[in-house]
């Protein structure tokens, strides 16, 4: 089963999903805490949830089984997933592993302490075509490790 963040996840990164779903056979849930349009499709479903704070990122990780494949670009979420011995892949092709996650909540963590403080952080670069690119060959990777 394929996990999406969805409130937050570039549509673009949803379309590379679907095609992905429907060529593999793979279930999609996207979880997200407004309505969400999916594709006529019995592979892919969606869930609204209540509003709130990390309330679709804590569905998400009470669903989450071993080998299920969670895209999502909340660290915090991100690590949960792992936690569960499933995959987490954000939407620029970025895999969260078990070697890299703790750095990344420490690097999350400064970044939110500056905010709080007044710093002006910046956000993320937008997404461009060689994110999607390596998303897309990231998931065709974990899907035909996971479900072959």
């Amino acid at each position: 089963m394929i996990f999406i963040d969805a409130d937050a996840c570039p549509n673009v990164i949803k379309s590379i999903i679907f095609r992905a779903s429907d060529r593999t056979k793979t279930e999609v849930l996207l979880v997200a805490n407004q309505y969400m349009a999916t594709p006529a499709s019995k592979l892919i479903t969606a869930i609204q949830v209540h509003q709130g704070f990390d309330v679709a990122d804590d569905e998400i990780a009470k669903r989450v089984k071993k080998g299920d494949i969670v895209i999502t670009s909340d660290i915090p979420l991100a690590s949960d997933v792992i936690d569960k011995g499933a995959t987490a892949l954000n939407p620029r092709g970025e895999l969260y592993t078990s070697d890299n996650i703790k750095a990344r909540l420490q690097m999350r963590n400064f970044m939110e302490t500056l905010r709080n403080s007044g710093v002006d952080t910046g956000g993320p670069a937008a997404l461009n075509q060689k994110d999607r690119e390596n998303f897309a060959n990231q998931l065709n990777k974990l899907l035909g490790e996971t479900f072959a």
